[in-house]
């Protein structure tokens, strides 16, 4: 869990003078250090900065009262500042049709207004890039972690050839999430008349939109604009909440994290990835024509994935906690790799970790000096009978 530092918000420079610097080299696994310029946000009385050489440096941690910050976001409403992401755009005719033939989401088709999250594989199935996209007014925009913005950038760019299709960065935008049941009480601060379903997104008025995501709502905003939107929404009813809340609640969901939770070689299966849009998943099983599909197909319908995403409940009884990256151990075994560790409000010490998929849930686990314990209702069942594997079973009389 990253720790508190000083407040480095009276350092921030201006939003329009916002530079997002970031290594174009091929993607680190890992938390890993990224240069972005800090928040102006961090501005904010009692906003204490993430800690250096994490990927939410560049932005608020917490406000001063992290577990009553997320209780808000869990019960009420909040809004965390998530402006370190990194934006791009794609424009053209052929946006969405070149976009459908390279990365791992049905999106041909995807209507006006729309959105989706999607990945960019390797050539043996292994997750490069996640990000989340909408397109709207003919344009198709992209978020991503900051660290990997510039790689997924110039894939994309490299894979354009002959459509029409344009990618280009978009810096000048920023993300801001609201999170919480409580979001229809902010319809008139947003300026719309109703709240959009999910993957939908609705235009903002001065520019940018909303858009409803499983189980929170993005805000892509002119970046000029971001100060002015968090002083609008904080007046407007909604908890300033940082990175801790956010991280929390989605650790509890067990929704990964590109280049946290996963590492050089998770496969889709293992992240929870797998699904069509309708599905909240970002690899969709009846498309093909995109790098790493093979591995996909394999998996789906012969195999397993070697590793499964869960929840572990880690021994609190300690101050210090286990680092992400850090090896899962059963009987001085390595079993797993240790993602997101997190202080929770009711769950206390949590951690998201890709485990081998034939450890039970009862197992004793230790992660660094701390016991865990892998949560029963986290696996995911493993008594599906995959179409493939059934029909190599019919060939052989079985």
């Amino acid at each position: 869990m990253p720790t508190a530092t000083s407040n480095r918000g009276r350092d921030a420079r201006r939003e329009d003078d916002h530079v997002r610097r970031v290594s174009v080299d091929a993607p680190t696994v890992g938390v890993v250090s990224q240069v972005v310029s800090p928040s102006p946000v961090l501005h904010t009385p009692g906003a204490v900065a993430g800690a250096p050489d994490t990927p939410d440096a560049a932005v608020a941690w917490h406000y001063g009262d992290p577990f009553g910050e997320q209780k808000a976001a869990a019960q009420r409403v909040a809004v965390v500042d998530r402006s370190h992401r990194s934006v791009a755009t794609i424009t053209g005719a052929e946006r969405l049709s070149w976009l459908h033939t390279i990365t791992s989401q049905h999106i041909a088709a995807l209507p006006d207004g729309h959105s989706a999250e999607n990945l960019d594989l390797d050539l043996n199935g292994r997750v490069l890039h996640h990000f989340v996209l909408t397109d709207l007014d003919g344009t198709v925009w992209l978020d991503t972690e900051a660290a990997r913005g510039a790689d997924l950038l110039s894939f994309l760019t490299k894979m354009v050839f002959w459509a029409d299709a344009k990618p280009a960065p978009a810096p000048d935008h920023a993300v801001l999430s609201l999170l919480g049941p409580r979001v229809d009480t902010l319809l008139d601060a947003l300026g719309i008349a109703q709240l959009p379903d999910t993957y939908v997104a609705t235009p903002l008025p001065g520019g940018g939109f909303l858009r409803r995501m499983p189980d929170s709502f993005d805000l892509l905003v002119p970046r000029a604009e971001l100060s002015a939107w968090w002083t609008r929404l904080t007046a407007a009813g909604a908890a300033p909440a940082g990175m801790w809340a956010y991280e929390a609640l989605r650790v509890a969901a067990l929704r990964p994290r590109i280049g946290v939770d996963t590492d050089e070689r998770t496969i889709p299966h293992e992240a929870r990835w797998i699904g069509g849009i309708d599905e909240h998943g970002a690899v969709h099983l009846n498309k093909g024509c995109y790098r790493g599909q093979e591995t996909v197909a394999r998996v789906h319908n012969l195999g397993k994935p070697p590793r499964n995403l869960v929840l572990l409940h880690l021994d609190g009884s300690a101050d210090e906690r286990p680092s992400t990256g850090d090896d899962v151990t059963a009987g001085g075994r390595t079993v797993g790799r240790l993602g997101t560790v997190i202080d929770h409000y009711e769950l206390g010490p949590i951690a998201l970790a890709l485990v081998k998929r034939s450890v039970p849930a009862g197992t004793e686990l230790v992660v660094g000096s701390m016991a865990a314990a892998i949560d029963p209702d986290s696996v995911p069942a493993d008594d599906t009978v995959q179409a493939g594997r059934a029909a190599v079973d019919r060939l052989r009389g079985r």
